[in-house]
């Protein structure tokens, strides 16, 4: 048995009023937690008790802040100092630039009747309507626990982003009734093979076509050296960081939605993917190696797991040079400029994409069949 954590957006939609009082908390919870931060930098007392009694009242009549909400920001400085000292191993003061606020799920927000969500505030509680379009199997349901939720203020809407923690049956390897290869690359995003000989492609032209558009508006941005492009790039940046997040999302659901659960997904092992970076023209890095490979493997990940599949990651070496029939590896079987796999040896001919996916679905079926011999069905 083991966790998913998710995070389920949902968006809130307050009147001009409560607004106010949003913005107000916001701010009050970051300078509280900022007032903190220096207390515990120069003091060195992570004795949450200690501080408590020391930091409580000044929290409460000089932030505003209500009895949870101090309490929630000594404990929010704590967890950072004690994260910092994990990592770093020495004394350096976290700093709350950015205005935020975490709501303990049931406590400072919770589900309200009438498709209201009640949140705390430094003046009241107030109830506002909300939509959770595509969470909604998240919420009234034991499967699901809530955590701490924070407020999210983006474009002028509001937000509650809430991690979702779930329990899943760890799959097993060896019962996977079919085995799937996912070649990754970038005239095919995304090239598929089964252990039922069965083979897709996800066509990458349109998506190189928008990145190489979004690299022109970079450069043209850049020579202007102005405050003005400076800020439009780092919006150009979101905007494809998100447009790239929300493509690997679709791909990755379209696979498992594809295939039942008890499906093995086997991936390349692209860990080593920086090393090879220095091998390609620096005129070609963007295009080469700046798809987000490892985001689209954890989003494959979580949700075939979700369902209760399994993803494995194999040694991607000379996948796209042996041949699937005879075994015969050699790098001149493959050419490149053409997309075309020929065997040198026994003149099996394929789009060399598709041999990629026919050898990882067949080190998939290696794999589980060295556990339990005979157990996956099919074969390449």
């Amino acid at each position: 048995m083991g966790q998913i954590t998710l995070t389920a957006k949902i968006q809130i939609y307050p009147d001009d009023e409560q607004k106010e009082l949003l913005i107000r908390t916001r701010k009050a919870y970051t300078d509280g937690l900022n007032f903190v931060s220096d207390i515990v930098y120069n003091s060195h007392n992570l004795c949450e008790n200690d501080l408590s009694r020391e930091l409580y009242p000044t929290l409460r009549e000089r932030f505003g802040l209500k009895s949870q909400q101090s309490q929630s920001v000594i404990k929010r400085v704590l967890s950072s100092y004690k994260t910092i000292q994990t990592h770093e191993h020495g004394w350096i003061r976290p700093s709350f630039k950015k205005d935020q606020y975490e709501l303990v799920w049931d406590r400072d927000a919770a589900f309200y009747k009438g498709r209201l969500i009640s949140v705390n505030t430094v003046r009241k509680r107030i109830k506002v309507p909300y939509s959770v379009k595509g969470y909604e199997q998240y919420f009234n349901n034991p499967k699901y626990k809530l955590g701490t939720a924070k407020l999210i203020i983006k474009h002028g809407k509001y937000y509650l982003h809430v991690p979702v923690t779930c329990n899943v049956e760890e799959p097993d390897l060896v019962k996977a009734q079919t085995v799937v290869g996912i070649d990754r690359g970038l005239r095919f995003i995304v090239t598929t093979y089964d252990s039922d000989g069965k083979c897709s492609f996800v066509n990458g032209r349109s998506i190189t076509q928008k990145r190489r558009q979004y690299v022109r508006i970079r450069k043209r941005l850049q020579k202007k050296h102005t405050a003005s492009a400076r800020r439009r790039l780092r919006a150009i940046g979101n905007k494809e960081h998100r447009w790239m997040s929300d493509v690997n999302h679709c791909i990755s659901k379209g696979l498992v939605e594809s295939y039942p659960a008890g499906t093995l997904f086997v991936l390349e092992d692209l860990s080593g993917i920086q090393e090879a970076t220095a091998k390609v023209k620096r005129k070609n890095r963007y295009t080469m190696c700046s798809w987000s490979y490892f985001d689209l493997e954890q989003k494959l990940i979580y949700k075939a797991r979700l369902k209760g599949s399994i993803v494995i990651k194999v040694d991607p070496h000379y996948t796209s040079q042996r041949c699937p029939i005879c075994g015969y590896t050699d790098k001149g079987n493959r050419d490149k400029k053409k997309h075309i796999f020929i065997c040198q040896s026994c003149g099996y001919r394929s789009n060399d994409d598709r041999i990629g996916g026919m050898n990882l679905c067949r080190l998939g079926i290696e794999q589980a069949n060295a556990l339990v011999p005979g157990t996956v069905a099919g074969g390449v």
